[in-house]
């Protein structure tokens, strides 16, 4: 598989930003998550999968235990697609 390029868009970004700030004690972990997501998307410590109903365009992808990112492969591309990023509850329910 060839590397993975994440597209990250205004919107993500400020959401990022907010998240960050909010959660500064994540920072490595969040950091370490998307050098592993470029690599290798489905690595077991991401718990990456397919999300289901409303949601079922999208992938989750784990930073830790508690925290989500929500993202969207565009696979012909190599690409994902960052969308939303919060705690488990919050991030399923937008």
């Amino acid at each position: 598989m060839s590397k993975i390029v994440i597209v990250f868009t205004p919107e993500y970004l400020e959401l990022e930003l907010k998240f960050l700030r909010k959660h500064r004690n994540l920072l490595d972990k969040y950091y370490k998550m998307l050098k592993i997501l470029e690599t290798n998307p489905f690595y077991p410590s991401l718990r990456t999968h397919k999300l289901h109903g409303r949601l079922n365009d999208f992938y989750s992808v784990s930073i830790d235990m508690q925290y989500r990112v929500l993202i969207k492969f565009v696979l012909r591309e190599n690409q994902l697609i960052p969308v939303d990023i919060g705690d488990h509850d919050n991030v399923y329910t937008k």
